[in-house]
């Protein structure tokens, strides 16, 4: 309601706490923000809203990262460790398509990883700064450029990809950064003759508009003016750290942090970007020392709802990201590495995560101690609608476990369900049976298996993080979306946190049991789809292989489509994506041959020859190229 602020759902596993979620977003009607604690559940979140959610804004905004080695200095054996990353351009696109629906839509639901509280630009300037054209208006083509240029887009020649242009004449083509489609602008003279969205992989002409908002290409842009108080502003405390470590007689430290330092200020002013620009994050965004980042949830309106997902395990995420991180540095500020105000890029605390957020929902099926003393309100959503019983616990010595587990496991394997493992150390087991998956830590919030049936707890009676209340709770729960789900808990004895999920799920099957037969239900097994979130690499592959088989393209066509798929192979190719990049170049080899049986056009090689698209020729002054 209007006056709970914190309000905990206590959901069993597959009595539909997603569904029930969605429920309340749309019944209120505001922006929301749906926090998971690791990409796989926040995947599986995002698969889920864009189905109950078709006409709304539904983004995804987790860490880009495939590979991240943070910049780090181990003094005792003084190492080194410079930052090293590898990002995934798709993640990359679906964070950039979040910020922007946020400046442009009410009806948004992001689904996000722990990544929200981590430092982006200041919403201010990022909306600032932003590219907008309307049709007809007057406005020197050049001026376009420069302002691309300063929102961090590059200029290309060649294939246009998300987050450059190309100018062609009096054509400018820009692919913006959180979209796979293209916008060309027409220019005549110095008047903005027509904006056509554009497929950058076939030309084909989408849809004609009136007015076009191009967001910066990066979500750290700083105004120009700004990036030069912020560049004084770096100088100054530069100068005044090095006096700190020359009276302290750290000559090294000092002749080190000033030469990284002056070479990144010199970098951003020729660029406006350096490598590690965000340690500088400070005095581009022109905060106080100390003051908080901006992060996801400043660009949320301020009636945006919370909700908070696997909350017993998000929450302590949330309040251990800042210690890891200020340890992590604080060594490369005292052995110059890095100035002082790097330890101000950092996540939010806990306190001001807490601060920021306005209503918030705790969703779990054992919510922690925080949830519960802070919620003004418990709601409990045990009953099924599938009318799924919990799963059926069984306990059996140690000893003989293996044989006894290898049984289990062939007569789910023979039914063709899916079996999880749950062990304490990566020795414990080693099976090589392909319905098997074997874990440690891994297999269990949120995850959404219907297709598993039995559960293997090993060593259920050591007492610990792993096998804690909720935790095997929500190992239990694993099995509960399946008709056939069975749990065996290895053990010698029974121990406290055993009896108390043993309880639990004794009263949640004898609640169910009653609806069930109160209501006439029979139980059935949840049927799912398996959701892909990245399909968008295989739909362009597709649409290449459409517009190839289609007859009587002329060679120019054919040449720049050739570019294209090859691009797309060789990006298949360095993802280990073999299976695409193979299919592109079956079509690449099917391009070319066509290229060489087709008649002569005066095309050159290069493949730069332009049509005019039927369009009315008008003479059109000459000018010089831009930046």
């Amino acid at each position: 309601t209007a006056g709970e602020r914190h309000v905990t759902l206590r959901g069993v596993t597959g009595s539909g706490k997603t569904v029930t979620m969605a429920k309340v977003i749309a019944e209120a009607g505001r922006p929301a923000l749906v926090l998971a604690h690791n990409k796989t559940l926040a995947a599986q979140l995002y698969g889920e809203f864009k189905e109950f959610f078709p006409e709304n804004a539904v983004q995804y905004f987790v860490s880009y990262y495939d590979y991240y080695q943070p910049e780090a200095y181990i003094p005792r054996s003084d190492v080194y460790i410079e930052k090293d990353s590898s990002r995934n351009e798709e993640i990359d696109k679906m964070r950039h398509a979040a910020t922007r629906s946020l400046f442009e839509r009410r009806d948004v639901v992001i689904v996000a990883s722990v990544s929200c509280i981590y430092g982006l630009g200041a919403p201010v300037d990022y909306g600032a700064v932003t590219v907008r054209l309307n049709k007809g208006e007057r406005v020197r083509r050049d001026t376009v450029l420069r302002h691309l240029v300063d929102v961090q887009y590059e200029r290309t020649n060649s294939d246009l990809t998300r987050g450059k242009f190309r100018v062609r004449g009096d054509t400018l083509e820009v692919q913006p950064a959180y979209e796979d489609l293209a916008v060309r602008v027409e220019f005549f003279g110095d008047d903005v003759e027509s904006i056509r969205d554009f497929d950058p992989l076939t030309g084909e002409i989408l849809a004609v508009r009136d007015q076009l908002t191009v967001f910066p290409a990066t979500q750290y842009v700083t105004p120009r003016e700004q990036l030069k108080l912020a560049l004084q502003r770096i100088e100054a405390e530069l100068a005044e750290r090095v006096r700190e470590l020359d009276d302290r007689g750290r000559l090294l430290e000092a002749q080190r942090l000033t030469q990284r330092t002056n070479f990144d200020m010199e970098m951003l002013r020729e660029t406006g970007s350096c490598a590690g620009v965000e340690n500088y994050s400070r005095h581009l965004s022109g905060r106080a020392e100390g003051e908080r980042p901006h992060c996801l949830l400043d660009y949320l309106p301020e009636d945006a709802l919370v909700i908070v997902d696997e909350s017993h395990v998000a929450v302590p995420q949330i309040g251990g990201m800042f210690g890891g991180d200020r340890s992590r540095k604080i060594p490369l500020v005292e052995y110059g590495f890095r100035l002082p105000s790097a330890l101000d890029n950092r996540p939010l605390t806990f306190e001001e995560w807490d601060a920021m957020v306005g209503q918030l929902i705790y969703a779990s099926a054992t919510p922690g101690p925080y949830e519960t003393q802070r919620s003004e309100r418990t709601v409990e959503q045990i009953i099924r609608p599938t009318g799924l019983i919990d799963p059926e616990i069984v306990i059996k010595p140690s000893k003989g476990r293996v044989d006894d587990l290898l049984e289990e496991i062939r007569v789910r394997a023979e039914r063709h369900e899916r079996v999880l493992v749950t062990t304490l150390t990566k020795k414990n087991l080693r099976l090589g049976v392909f319905d098997v998956l074997v874990g440690i830590n891994l297999l269990r919030e949120g995850l959404d298996l219907p297709e598993v049936s039995f559960i293997a707890i090993l060593d259920a009676d050591k007492e610990g993080y792993l096998r804690g209340y909720r935790s095997l709770i929500q190992t239990i729960g694993r099995a509960a979306r399946n008709l056939n789900g069975r749990v065996i808990m290895y053990a010698d004895a029974e121990s406290d946190a055993m009896r108390q999920a043993l309880d639990e799920t004794d009263r949640r099957r004898r609640i169910q049991t009653a609806h069930n037969v109160e209501n006439g239900i029979t139980p059935q097994t949840i049927v799912k789809a398996v959701y892909q979130l990245e399909r968008g690499r295989e739909e362009q592959a597709s649409r290449a292989a459409a517009f190839q088989e289609s007859a009587g393209l002329p060679p120019d066509e054919l040449l720049r489509i050739a570019r294209d798929v090859e691009r797309e192979m060789k990006r298949a190719a360095r993802d280990l994506e073999f299976e695409t990049a193979a299919e592109l170049r079956d079509r690449l080899v099917e391009l070319r041959r066509r290229i060489d049986d087709a008649p002569a056009s005066g095309v050159s090689p290069s493949g730069n020859g332009r049509s005019s698209g039927g369009r009315t020729s008008r003479t059109r002054p000459r000018r010089r190229q831009g930046p």
